[in-house]
Protein backbone atom coordinates (compact mmCIF):
# COMPACT_ATOMS: atom_id res chain seq x y z
CA UNK A 1 0.00 0.00 0.00
CA UNK A 2 1.42 3.36 -0.81
CA UNK A 3 0.89 7.16 1.58
CA UNK A 4 -2.46 7.79 1.67
CA UNK A 5 -4.89 9.83 3.79
CA UNK A 6 -7.01 7.93 6.11
CA UNK A 7 -10.30 9.34 6.52
CA UNK A 8 -12.62 8.17 9.76
CA UNK A 9 -16.04 8.36 9.40
CA UNK A 10 -16.69 10.48 12.87
CA UNK A 11 -15.22 13.93 12.41
CA UNK A 12 -13.30 14.87 15.60
CA UNK A 13 -15.04 15.88 18.56
CA UNK A 14 -18.36 15.03 17.00
CA UNK A 15 -20.80 13.26 19.83
CA UNK A 16 -21.43 9.46 17.76
CA UNK A 17 -25.21 9.38 18.09
CA UNK A 18 -25.97 12.80 16.91
CA UNK A 19 -23.89 12.02 13.78
CA UNK A 20 -25.82 8.90 13.34
CA UNK A 21 -29.38 11.22 13.27
CA UNK A 22 -27.79 13.64 10.73
CA UNK A 23 -26.68 10.81 8.64
CA UNK A 24 -29.95 8.89 8.72
CA UNK A 25 -31.57 12.56 7.37
CA UNK A 26 -29.12 12.37 4.50
CA UNK A 27 -29.75 8.79 3.59
CA UNK A 28 -33.26 9.40 3.63
CA UNK A 29 -33.20 12.19 1.31
CA UNK A 30 -30.78 10.14 -0.78
CA UNK A 31 -33.21 7.11 -1.41
CA UNK A 32 -36.19 8.97 -1.60
CA UNK A 33 -34.81 11.29 -4.46
CA UNK A 34 -34.97 14.42 -1.79
CA UNK A 35 -32.85 17.66 -1.53
CA UNK A 36 -30.04 16.49 0.74
CA UNK A 37 -29.55 18.51 4.14
CA UNK A 38 -26.15 17.99 3.99
CA UNK A 39 -23.79 16.36 1.24
CA UNK A 40 -21.66 12.97 2.53
CA UNK A 41 -18.27 11.99 2.30
CA UNK A 42 -17.29 11.78 -1.53
CA UNK A 43 -16.14 7.82 -0.77
CA UNK A 44 -19.69 7.60 0.29
CA UNK A 45 -21.48 9.77 -2.09
CA UNK A 46 -19.64 7.46 -4.96
CA UNK A 47 -20.75 4.44 -3.61
CA UNK A 48 -24.29 5.66 -3.25
CA UNK A 49 -24.41 6.68 -6.75
CA UNK A 50 -22.57 3.18 -7.80
CA UNK A 51 -25.35 1.28 -5.57
CA UNK A 52 -28.00 3.38 -6.76
CA UNK A 53 -27.13 2.43 -10.66
CA UNK A 54 -26.99 -1.43 -9.63
CA UNK A 55 -31.11 -0.38 -8.61
CA UNK A 56 -30.25 -2.25 -5.23
CA UNK A 57 -33.03 -2.11 -3.06
CA UNK A 58 -32.03 -0.24 0.83
CA UNK A 59 -34.75 -2.18 2.55
CA UNK A 60 -33.17 -5.66 1.02
CA UNK A 61 -30.87 -8.24 2.60
CA UNK A 62 -28.03 -9.78 0.76
CA UNK A 63 -28.74 -10.94 -2.88
CA UNK A 64 -26.46 -13.61 -3.28
CA UNK A 65 -26.36 -17.18 -2.35
CA UNK A 66 -23.93 -18.45 0.50
CA UNK A 67 -20.75 -20.43 -0.96
CA UNK A 68 -20.96 -24.27 0.39
CA UNK A 69 -18.35 -25.34 2.52
CA UNK A 70 -16.67 -26.81 -0.63
CA UNK A 71 -16.74 -23.91 -2.55
CA UNK A 72 -15.70 -21.42 0.78
CA UNK A 73 -12.30 -23.83 1.00
CA UNK A 74 -11.77 -23.79 -2.54
CA UNK A 75 -11.67 -20.16 -2.31
CA UNK A 76 -9.73 -19.78 0.86
CA UNK A 77 -7.00 -22.26 -0.78
CA UNK A 78 -6.81 -20.21 -4.65
CA UNK A 79 -6.86 -16.52 -2.29
CA UNK A 80 -3.28 -15.91 -1.68
CA UNK A 81 -4.38 -14.56 1.80
CA UNK A 82 -2.77 -18.15 3.74
CA UNK A 83 0.69 -16.16 4.19
CA UNK A 84 -1.07 -13.31 5.71
CA UNK A 85 -3.56 -14.66 8.18
CA UNK A 86 -0.93 -15.21 11.28
CA UNK A 87 -0.09 -11.56 10.94
CA UNK A 88 -3.94 -10.15 10.63
CA UNK A 89 -5.17 -12.55 13.50
CA UNK A 90 -2.20 -11.33 16.01
CA UNK A 91 -2.79 -8.21 15.19
CA UNK A 92 -6.41 -8.16 15.47
CA UNK A 93 -8.46 -10.56 17.05
CA UNK A 94 -7.50 -10.29 20.67
CA UNK A 95 -8.83 -6.24 19.72
CA UNK A 96 -11.74 -7.49 18.10
CA UNK A 97 -12.72 -9.86 21.21
CA UNK A 98 -12.04 -7.08 23.85
CA UNK A 99 -14.08 -4.60 21.55
CA UNK A 100 -17.14 -5.82 20.39
CA UNK A 101 -15.47 -6.48 16.85
CA UNK A 102 -15.74 -9.33 14.59
CA UNK A 103 -12.50 -9.32 12.56
CA UNK A 104 -13.39 -10.63 8.31
CA UNK A 105 -11.45 -11.36 5.51
CA UNK A 106 -12.75 -11.80 2.09
CA UNK A 107 -10.70 -12.28 -1.09
CA UNK A 108 -10.54 -10.04 -3.86
CA UNK A 109 -13.89 -11.12 -5.42
CA UNK A 110 -15.78 -9.91 -1.99
CA UNK A 111 -16.48 -13.10 -0.37
CA UNK A 112 -16.42 -13.55 3.37
CA UNK A 113 -13.57 -16.28 3.94
CA UNK A 114 -13.07 -16.04 7.44
CA UNK A 115 -14.30 -14.74 10.42
CA UNK A 116 -13.58 -14.33 13.84
CA UNK A 117 -13.98 -12.05 17.12
CA UNK A 118 -16.47 -11.34 19.55
CA UNK A 119 -19.47 -14.49 19.67
CA UNK A 120 -22.51 -11.85 20.58
CA UNK A 121 -21.21 -9.85 17.92
CA UNK A 122 -21.10 -12.77 15.71
CA UNK A 123 -24.39 -14.09 16.36
CA UNK A 124 -25.67 -10.57 14.96
CA UNK A 125 -24.03 -11.01 11.82
CA UNK A 126 -25.45 -13.81 11.20
CA UNK A 127 -28.88 -12.44 11.58
CA UNK A 128 -27.73 -10.00 8.75
CA UNK A 129 -26.39 -12.41 6.53
CA UNK A 130 -22.89 -11.30 7.13
CA UNK A 131 -21.21 -15.01 7.41
CA UNK A 132 -18.05 -16.84 6.31
CA UNK A 133 -19.01 -17.80 2.51
CA UNK A 134 -21.35 -14.14 1.81
CA UNK A 135 -20.68 -12.20 -1.24
CA UNK A 136 -19.78 -8.53 0.28
CA UNK A 137 -19.48 -6.82 -2.58
CA UNK A 138 -21.65 -3.30 -3.37
CA UNK A 139 -23.19 -4.54 -5.93
CA UNK A 140 -24.75 -7.64 -3.58
CA UNK A 141 -25.29 -5.39 -0.19
CA UNK A 142 -24.73 -2.06 -0.93
CA UNK A 143 -22.31 0.40 0.56
CA UNK A 144 -20.33 -1.29 3.33
CA UNK A 145 -16.56 -0.64 4.30
CA UNK A 146 -15.66 -3.88 2.58
CA UNK A 147 -17.22 -3.91 -0.38
CA UNK A 148 -16.47 -0.09 -0.89
CA UNK A 149 -12.69 -0.71 -0.45
CA UNK A 150 -12.56 -3.25 -2.93
CA UNK A 151 -13.71 -0.85 -5.48
CA UNK A 152 -11.93 2.40 -4.01
CA UNK A 153 -8.55 0.75 -3.69
CA UNK A 154 -7.70 2.21 -0.20
CA UNK A 155 -8.57 2.16 3.45
CA UNK A 156 -12.60 2.97 4.36
CA UNK A 157 -14.60 3.68 7.77
CA UNK A 158 -18.15 3.45 6.99
CA UNK A 159 -20.51 4.37 9.99
CA UNK A 160 -24.16 4.34 10.35
CA UNK A 161 -26.65 5.25 7.64
CA UNK A 162 -23.68 5.91 5.33
CA UNK A 163 -24.26 2.11 4.61
CA UNK A 164 -26.52 2.27 2.14
CA UNK A 165 -28.82 -0.38 2.84
CA UNK A 166 -31.19 -0.06 6.03
CA UNK A 167 -30.64 -2.99 7.99
CA UNK A 168 -26.60 -1.98 8.16
CA UNK A 169 -27.34 1.22 10.01
CA UNK A 170 -26.81 -0.22 13.31
CA UNK A 171 -23.01 -1.93 12.59
CA UNK A 172 -19.49 0.37 11.68
CA UNK A 173 -16.94 -1.52 9.83
CA UNK A 174 -13.40 -0.32 8.84
CA UNK A 175 -11.36 -2.32 6.11
CA UNK A 176 -8.12 -1.91 4.37
CA UNK A 177 -7.40 -3.49 0.86
CA UNK A 178 -4.50 -6.42 0.72
CA UNK A 179 -2.10 -6.47 -2.12
CA UNK A 180 0.50 -9.03 -3.37
CA UNK A 181 4.52 -7.16 -2.99
CA UNK A 182 5.38 -9.63 -6.03
CA UNK A 183 2.97 -8.28 -8.84
CA UNK A 184 0.81 -5.75 -6.69
CA UNK A 185 -2.54 -7.67 -7.57
CA UNK A 186 -5.27 -7.12 -5.14
CA UNK A 187 -5.67 -10.12 -2.89
CA UNK A 188 -8.59 -9.26 -0.83
CA UNK A 189 -9.82 -6.99 2.40
CA UNK A 190 -9.13 -7.01 6.17
CA UNK A 191 -11.83 -5.72 8.17
CA UNK A 192 -13.13 -5.20 11.92
CA UNK A 193 -16.92 -4.31 12.07
CA UNK A 194 -19.39 -4.01 14.66
CA UNK A 195 -22.10 -2.42 16.48
CA UNK A 196 -22.45 1.19 15.84
CA UNK A 197 -21.67 2.37 19.12
CA UNK A 198 -18.16 1.19 19.21
CA UNK A 199 -17.57 3.43 16.28
CA UNK A 200 -13.70 4.99 16.74
CA UNK A 201 -11.54 6.84 14.69
CA UNK A 202 -8.68 5.23 15.64
CA UNK A 203 -10.10 1.45 14.28
CA UNK A 204 -9.29 2.63 10.43
CA UNK A 205 -5.54 3.56 10.81
CA UNK A 206 -5.30 -0.12 13.32
CA UNK A 207 -6.49 -1.67 10.46
CA UNK A 208 -4.26 -0.40 7.78
CA UNK A 209 -1.48 -0.51 10.17
CA UNK A 210 -1.98 -4.40 10.83
CA UNK A 211 -2.55 -4.86 6.71
CA UNK A 212 0.55 -3.12 6.08
CA UNK A 213 2.44 -5.58 8.33
CA UNK A 214 0.97 -8.20 6.52
CA UNK A 215 1.93 -7.37 2.96
CA UNK A 216 5.58 -6.58 4.89
CA UNK A 217 5.72 -9.71 5.89
CA UNK A 218 5.18 -11.45 2.44
CA UNK A 219 7.22 -8.89 0.59
CA UNK A 220 10.20 -10.46 2.86
CA UNK A 221 9.56 -14.21 1.87
CA UNK A 222 9.35 -13.17 -1.30
CA UNK A 223 12.53 -11.39 -1.27
CA UNK A 224 14.08 -14.61 0.82
CA UNK A 225 12.99 -16.99 -2.35
CA UNK A 226 14.17 -14.19 -4.77
CA UNK A 227 17.90 -14.97 -2.87
CA UNK A 228 17.52 -18.66 -3.06
CA UNK A 229 16.61 -18.65 -6.70
CA UNK A 230 19.61 -15.88 -7.59
CA UNK A 231 21.67 -18.84 -5.39
CA UNK A 232 20.93 -21.57 -8.47
CA UNK A 233 20.98 -18.79 -10.89
CA UNK A 234 24.36 -17.86 -10.96
CA UNK A 235 26.56 -20.59 -11.55
CA UNK A 236 23.86 -22.08 -14.73
CA UNK A 237 23.82 -17.91 -16.41
CA UNK A 238 27.73 -18.78 -16.29
CA UNK A 239 27.48 -21.20 -18.90
CA UNK A 240 24.82 -19.84 -20.79
CA UNK A 241 25.69 -18.11 -23.97
CA UNK A 242 23.81 -14.80 -25.07
CA UNK A 243 21.55 -12.59 -23.49
CA UNK A 244 19.39 -14.72 -20.49
CA UNK A 245 17.10 -14.13 -17.08
CA UNK A 246 16.53 -16.03 -14.24
CA UNK A 247 13.36 -14.90 -13.01
CA UNK A 248 10.98 -16.08 -10.20
CA UNK A 249 7.14 -16.72 -11.23
CA UNK A 250 5.86 -13.49 -10.82
CA UNK A 251 8.80 -12.10 -13.83
CA UNK A 252 11.03 -10.69 -10.89
CA UNK A 253 14.50 -11.21 -12.00
CA UNK A 254 17.11 -13.36 -9.95
CA UNK A 255 20.16 -12.73 -12.41
CA UNK A 256 21.04 -11.99 -16.12
CA UNK A 257 23.41 -12.40 -18.47
CA UNK A 258 23.43 -9.38 -20.65
CA UNK A 259 21.21 -7.49 -19.50
CA UNK A 260 19.92 -5.63 -16.24
CA UNK A 261 19.78 -7.86 -13.52
CA UNK A 262 17.22 -5.83 -11.36
CA UNK A 263 13.58 -5.20 -11.57
CA UNK A 264 10.90 -7.22 -12.83
CA UNK A 265 10.06 -8.56 -16.50
CA UNK A 266 6.63 -8.46 -17.21
CA UNK A 267 5.42 -11.86 -18.01
CA UNK A 268 2.40 -12.69 -20.03
CA UNK A 269 -0.68 -14.17 -17.34
CA UNK A 270 0.41 -18.20 -18.27
CA UNK A 271 3.83 -19.33 -19.08
CA UNK A 272 5.04 -22.41 -20.76
CA UNK A 273 8.39 -24.02 -21.83
CA UNK A 274 9.09 -22.93 -24.83
CA UNK A 275 9.10 -20.06 -27.12
CA UNK A 276 7.65 -16.89 -25.84
CA UNK A 277 7.44 -13.29 -27.35
CA UNK A 278 7.30 -10.11 -25.04
CA UNK A 279 6.98 -6.66 -26.33
CA UNK A 280 9.86 -5.58 -24.38
CA UNK A 281 12.46 -8.21 -25.77
CA UNK A 282 11.23 -10.25 -29.04
CA UNK A 283 11.58 -13.70 -29.31
CA UNK A 284 12.50 -15.79 -26.61
CA UNK A 285 12.79 -19.21 -25.08
CA UNK A 286 11.66 -20.27 -21.65
CA UNK A 287 13.24 -23.16 -20.08
CA UNK A 288 11.92 -24.26 -16.34
CA UNK A 289 13.62 -24.34 -13.57
CA UNK A 290 12.99 -25.16 -9.60
CA UNK A 291 11.29 -21.41 -8.04
CA UNK A 292 11.25 -20.12 -10.99
CA UNK A 293 12.03 -19.84 -15.37
CA UNK A 294 14.99 -19.36 -17.31
CA UNK A 295 14.20 -16.72 -20.22
CA UNK A 296 16.68 -16.50 -23.25
CA UNK A 297 16.68 -14.46 -25.87
CA UNK A 298 16.90 -14.95 -28.89
CA UNK A 299 19.17 -12.53 -31.61
CA UNK A 300 16.82 -12.19 -34.71
CA UNK A 301 14.44 -10.11 -35.89
CA UNK A 302 11.44 -9.23 -34.49
CA UNK A 303 8.07 -8.19 -36.58
CA UNK A 304 7.03 -5.09 -34.69
CA UNK A 305 3.25 -5.13 -32.40
CA UNK A 306 0.63 -4.42 -34.89
CA UNK A 307 -2.59 -4.21 -32.04
CA UNK A 308 -3.18 -2.73 -28.40
CA UNK A 309 -6.05 -3.86 -26.71
CA UNK A 310 -6.95 -2.32 -23.07
CA UNK A 311 -9.67 -3.72 -21.34
CA UNK A 312 -10.97 -1.83 -18.55
CA UNK A 313 -14.41 -3.65 -17.93
CA UNK A 314 -13.68 -4.78 -14.92
CA UNK A 315 -13.13 -2.42 -11.95
CA UNK A 316 -9.54 -2.66 -10.79
CA UNK A 317 -8.70 -5.08 -12.84
CA UNK A 318 -7.08 -3.36 -16.28
CA UNK A 319 -5.40 -5.86 -18.85
CA UNK A 320 -3.61 -4.78 -21.79
CA UNK A 321 -3.30 -7.31 -24.92
CA UNK A 322 0.14 -6.67 -27.29
CA UNK A 323 -0.86 -8.19 -30.44
CA UNK A 324 2.44 -9.28 -33.49
CA UNK A 325 2.81 -11.36 -36.10
CA UNK A 326 4.66 -13.33 -33.33
CA UNK A 327 2.16 -13.79 -31.16
CA UNK A 328 0.58 -11.79 -28.72
CA UNK A 329 1.53 -10.66 -24.49
CA UNK A 330 -1.11 -10.16 -21.75
CA UNK A 331 -0.27 -8.30 -19.12
CA UNK A 332 -2.34 -7.02 -16.20
CA UNK A 333 -1.24 -2.91 -15.77
CA UNK A 334 -1.65 -0.74 -12.65
CA UNK A 335 -4.89 1.62 -12.77
CA UNK A 336 -2.19 4.68 -13.24
CA UNK A 337 -0.86 3.00 -16.37
CA UNK A 338 -4.32 2.31 -17.43
CA UNK A 339 -5.56 5.68 -16.97
CA UNK A 340 -1.77 6.74 -18.69
CA UNK A 341 -2.93 4.10 -21.81
CA UNK A 342 -6.34 5.34 -22.26
CA UNK A 343 -5.19 9.18 -22.24
CA UNK A 344 -3.06 8.61 -24.88
CA UNK A 345 -5.36 6.29 -27.03
CA UNK A 346 -7.91 9.45 -26.67
CA UNK A 347 -4.94 11.79 -27.65
CA UNK A 348 -3.29 9.62 -30.94
CA UNK A 349 -1.50 12.67 -32.26
CA UNK A 350 0.27 12.83 -28.89
CA UNK A 351 0.78 15.04 -25.67
CA UNK A 352 2.97 16.72 -23.95
CA UNK A 353 4.25 16.07 -20.16
CA UNK A 354 2.30 18.82 -19.28
CA UNK A 355 -0.74 17.80 -21.40
CA UNK A 356 -0.61 14.13 -19.60
CA UNK A 357 0.30 15.56 -16.34
CA UNK A 358 -3.19 17.94 -16.82
CA UNK A 359 -5.40 14.76 -17.40
CA UNK A 360 -4.17 12.88 -15.15
CA UNK A 361 -3.82 14.62 -12.56
CA UNK A 362 -5.59 17.95 -12.77
CA UNK A 363 -2.27 20.05 -12.49
CA UNK A 364 -0.18 20.58 -15.50
CA UNK A 365 3.00 21.37 -13.72
CA UNK A 366 3.66 17.43 -12.88
CA UNK A 367 6.10 16.66 -15.24
CA UNK A 368 8.25 14.79 -13.45
CA UNK A 369 6.08 12.19 -12.04
CA UNK A 370 4.55 11.86 -15.62
CA UNK A 371 8.07 11.41 -17.01
CA UNK A 372 8.70 8.76 -14.67
CA UNK A 373 5.59 6.76 -14.90
CA UNK A 374 6.04 6.85 -18.91
CA UNK A 375 9.42 5.17 -18.40
CA UNK A 376 8.06 2.79 -16.10
CA UNK A 377 5.50 1.65 -18.41
CA UNK A 378 7.47 1.77 -21.60
CA UNK A 379 9.88 -0.18 -19.98
CA UNK A 380 6.99 -3.05 -19.75
CA UNK A 381 5.54 -2.82 -22.89
CA UNK A 382 8.51 -1.72 -25.21
CA UNK A 383 8.18 0.19 -28.37
CA UNK A 384 4.19 0.64 -28.86
CA UNK A 385 4.67 4.41 -26.31
CA UNK A 386 7.31 6.67 -28.54
CA UNK A 387 8.38 9.97 -26.87
CA UNK A 388 8.29 13.62 -28.50
CA UNK A 389 5.14 14.26 -28.36
CA UNK A 390 4.18 10.64 -25.83
CA UNK A 391 1.96 8.90 -28.14
CA UNK A 392 1.28 5.35 -29.48
CA UNK A 393 3.16 4.28 -31.91
CA UNK A 394 2.53 4.70 -36.09
CA UNK A 395 0.44 2.04 -37.68
CA UNK A 396 -0.57 0.86 -34.47
CA UNK A 397 -4.60 -0.18 -33.97
CA UNK A 398 -5.55 0.74 -30.67
CA UNK A 399 -8.83 -0.49 -29.13
CA UNK A 400 -10.10 0.64 -25.70
CA UNK A 401 -12.91 -1.37 -24.19
CA UNK A 402 -14.75 0.45 -21.10
CA UNK A 403 -14.39 3.61 -19.42
CA UNK A 404 -11.22 5.61 -18.18
CA UNK A 405 -10.89 4.68 -14.25
CA UNK A 406 -9.75 6.89 -11.50
CA UNK A 407 -6.42 7.39 -10.05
Amino acid sequence: MGEQHLEAALPAGVDPRQHARALARVHEAAVTGEVLPNEPRSVISESWSRVRRLGLDPDRGPSSPVLDAAQLEARRRESGLDPLLPVLRGGLLSLAEQAAHIMVIVDAAGHVLWRDGSSAVGRRADRLGFVEGADWQEGAVGTNAIGTALVARRPVQVYSAEHYVRAQHDWTCAAAPLHDPRDGRLLGVVDLSGPASTVHATTLALVDAVGRLAESQLRTSHLTDLERLRGLALPLLAKVTGRALVTDPHGWIAAATGLASTGRLPLPASVAPGPLWLPAHGHCVVEPLPGGWLIRLVDRETAPPTRVSLDLRVPGEPVLVVYGAAGEWTHRVSPRHAQLLSALAAHRNGCSASQLAAVLFGDATRTVTVRAEVSRLRRIVGGIIVGRPYRFADNLEVVVHGSAIAG
